[in-house]
């Protein structure tokens, strides 16, 4: 295979986890190592997690909620904190974390010297290569997790016949005293477990081996493979998450699977993923003179050192599309703080789902890339947290509708997290997720999904009637809230993380109520509830600029503690929200570029999500430079040899946002408007554009050339005006297209047409 920008490639086996590559179904993951002797597959299947549903709501959190109020009104932070710990705090703490399956070992005879190493990711097929040559044969090795069949099929094949002998098994490392592996043929194991008592999630995985010539047979926990000439490795796995008898499910699915035969597998699987990843097409022309044959990490590397490498940029950009298909398919769970990619028994922050802004990142370019199908296993999660959600909101604050706080499990544990003020009393998760629903339906404006969607919107908005309180200055205040994950300083120097109406909080619940008033009018319903909502929404404390300039964190222009901190929670307005903009807030747009300079300046974008989040932000404000500048410092310092981001460590939030900000520099459909190229640094002089989806169903194709537009397509889904917005000053050949201003047009369009507008750069006169 020919190396380009959609393929990642190395000339050495990985050496450790965070060089293996990634292949999933959204259901079972894996990680391939390439190992020449000893080949490992880290294996995961989504639903792998510790233990079963509990009630963690602390009993005494609703009768000490006015106490903490009011020690929160009088600045007693240091007692509110304290009680908020010891009454709100879930019992226990945590909620349940994510386990991995466990891993298929194929141990070949010793291979001491082998030349002509090649290890590859092709995201044009979703199939990991490896191929190497050793005593004049040359092996391959192939891996893809198919869809459509749910299985993981590894090919291995060689030029000379009967060449291949291996012993294959099944293990989970350390626990393997809590399961077993026995023969179910002489062809197959199956390995099975429990991962947490009575009331936890049973499992069992299926490896199966077809070979073509030579001998196959199971022995102990092994199957031994001799002189074969080509070989098709299955593997399956099933939980009783979602099935009554995990092993019968394995065995049925390996049983289709083997039927079909290697060939029709792997068609079938390409078909599939095709489907998806050609959608969309991004090309950033790279006129540098840097070599596109070089491997991936060695391309890091330079641009590490400072080298341009716009195809690796592209080459990420793919990646993050890749990982969304790989990692969130219909039927499956959503993606994790890392995908379904976790190789530890107890990972870092239990590999679950982090609602105070890493779980809906991971969403972030779903819609925009047009992979609306992966956006999905979210939407149905925060359906099954309602029911959660509603008894938290009952019984921890005695609230309609239904609520959650900055985590949630696979079972939509809606309950506090941890016990750390910074972060765990914070009521805001399911707002912000129910955003996710009104998204959907912005890229879709499928009317009959909007109608399901806005009776979970309206129970998340029912929860902050019934919630907010009003304060002496007659705004209504969320209380006890944090700003996700800052401490704030007072005059005296007290630190105090609990506290009053953040600033994210109302503007969290601007963009949900605003949603809800829409919905309403859009669906013709619920008028009265709209207009409680809209007088509700015109109490909320507004955007406040502090005395450096910046936009307030707190509802008091408190000092922050740690001014690079990580999280930018007060610019939510910014991005993903619309609430600021510099054509619509220019002053408010100002003040969040102050904020962003400031925690740039000391120190922040460290962790890799965060610098994502800041090249959304950048783009949002229409600075080119430093959003590209954000784009390769989030190559350069938070992206492991595989492309995997690096909090650290791994998270894949980082990925998934690093995607959204590239196309947000691209293109942006906000505030009723689609806007071509508003952050378009100097280095990404020409490129191509297609397929990436709009605000109000609309599909694009673009192209531009010495940062000039050369043309725009749109494809609509229902007829009506689009406004679009062209930064440069241009001529329109299309009688459909009306100019509103010097860069604002509106376009006549026509459902299931495309429409194509020709721009023709209109040239200064020098006088």
């Amino acid at each position: 295979m020919h190396p380009n920008n959609k393929c990642l490639w190395y000339k050495e086996p990985a050496g450790n986890w965070n060089e293996a590559l990634p292949v999933g179904n959204g259901r079972i993951g894996g990680m391939v190592f390439g190992h020449v002797s000893n080949e490992r597959i880290q294996l995961n299947e989504d639903s792998i997690w510790y233990g079963g549903p509990r009630d963690r709501l602390n009993p005494d959190a609703f009768s000490h909620l006015n106490r903490v109020r009011e020690l929160l009104a009088n600045g007693n932070l240091y007692e509110a904190e304290e009680l908020a710990k010891l009454s709100m705090s879930g019992i226990p703490k945590s909620q349940r974390h994510y386990e991995p399956l466990g891993e298929i070992n194929i141990d070949f005879d010793e291979i001491n010297r082998y030349k002509n190493y090649y290890r590859a990711l092709d995201l044009n097929t979703a199939i990991v290569n490896t191929e190497f040559v050793t005593n004049n044969i040359t092996y391959q090795r192939e891996v893809f997790t198919s869809y459509p069949d749910q299985v993981m099929v590894i090919r291995l094949s060689a030029t000379e016949q009967n060449s291949i002998s291996f012993q294959a098994s099944l293990d989970r490392g350390n626990t393997r005293n809590l399961d077993t592996t026995e023969q179910l043929s002489s062809s197959s194991i199956v390995m099975g477990g429990e991962t947490g008592g009575r009331d936890g999630i049973a499992f069992a995985a299926v490896l199966k081996v077809i070979a073509e010539d030579g001998d196959v047979r199971a022995l102990g926990n092994r199957i031994c493979v001799n002189q074969a000439s080509e070989v098709t490795i299955l593997l399956t796995a099933a939980t009783t998450y979602r099935f009554e008898d995990p092993k019968e499910q394995c065995v049925h699915t390996i049983s289709c699977a083997a039927r079909k035969g290697y060939y029709d597998l792997r068609k079938t699987h390409i078909t599939d993923y095709q489907t998806l990843f050609q959608r969309v097409e991004l090309t950033l022309a790279d006129h540098s003179t840097l070599k596109k044959d070089l491997p991936t990490d060695e391309r890091l590397k330079l641009l590490q050192q400072g080298k341009i490498d716009l195809g690796l940029i592209d080459t990420y950009f793919h990646f993050g599309r890749y990982l969304m298909i790989a990692s969130s398919r219909p039927n499956s769970l959503p993606a994790t703080l890392q995908g379904i990619w976790n190789d530890l028994m107890f990972p870092p922050w239990d590999s679950k789902y982090t609602i105070n802004i890493n779980a809906q990142m991971n969403y972030w370019p779903a819609e925009v890339c047009n992979l609306s199908e992966c956006h999905v296993p979210l939407l149905k999660h925060i359906e099954k947290m309602k029911n959660s959600g509603r008894i938290t909101a009952k019984k921890m604050y005695n609230c309609r509708g239904f609520t959650a706080h900055h985590n949630t499990d696979i079972w939509g544990d809606t309950a506090p997290q941890d016990i750390y003020p910074p972060a765990s009393y914070w009521p805001m998760g399911a707002a912000w997720l129910c955003l996710h629903l009104w998204e959907h339906f912005q890229y879709s404006t499928d009317v009959p999904y909007l109608k399901q969607a806005y009776e979970t919107m309206k129970e998340a908005a029912l929860f902050f009637v019934d919630f907010l309180i009003e304060n002496n200055d007659g705004y209504l205040i969320t209380t006890p809230s944090v700003s996700p994950e800052n401490t704030y300083i007072l005059p005296d120097g007290e630190k105090g993380r609990l506290c009053e109406a953040p600033s994210m909080d109302s503007q969290i619940i601007d963009a949900l109520l605003s949603s809800c008033i829409k919905a309403s009018d859009i669906l013709g319903m619920d008028k009265e509830f709209s207009q409680q909502l809209s007088e509700l929404r015109d109490k909320l404390p507004p955007i406040k600029i502090g005395k450096h300039g910046q936009i307030q964190e707190w509802l008091e222009d408190y000092e922050e503690a740690e001014p690079g901190h990580r999280h930018i929670s007060h610019l939510f307005s910014l991005h993903p929200s619309n609430q600021i903009s510099p054509i619509t807030t220019p002053a408010l747009a100002k003040a969040a570029e102050v904020t962003l300079n400031r925690r740039l300046a000391h120190g922040g974008g460290h962790t890799g999500w965060s610098r994502a989040w800041i090249i959304n932000m950048w783009a949002r404000l229409h600075d080119s430079e430093a959003a590209y500048d954000n784009v390769v410092e989030l190559l350069k310092s938070s992206t492991l040899p595989n492309l995997f981001d690096n909090h650290p460590p791994f998270q894949i939030d980082g990925n998934f946002g690093g995607t959204a900000g590239i196309i947000e520099m691209i293109v942006q459909s906000q505030n009723d408007e689609i806007h071509f190229l508003p952050a378009i640094p100097k280095a990404w002089e020409d490129g191509y554009v297609r397929g990436v989806k709009a605000r109000g169903g609309y599909e694009l194709e673009f192209e531009w050339k010495q940062h000039q537009l050369q043309y725009i397509n749109i494809h609509a889904v229902q007829s009506g005006t689009v406004r679009i917005r062209v930064d440069a000053p241009v001529k329109v050949d299309n009688q459909v297209v009306t100019q509103k201003d010097h860069n604002l047009y509106e376009v006549l369009v026509e459902a299931d047409q495309t429409s194509c507008i020709l721009l023709h750069p209109v040239r200064k006169v020098m006088k």
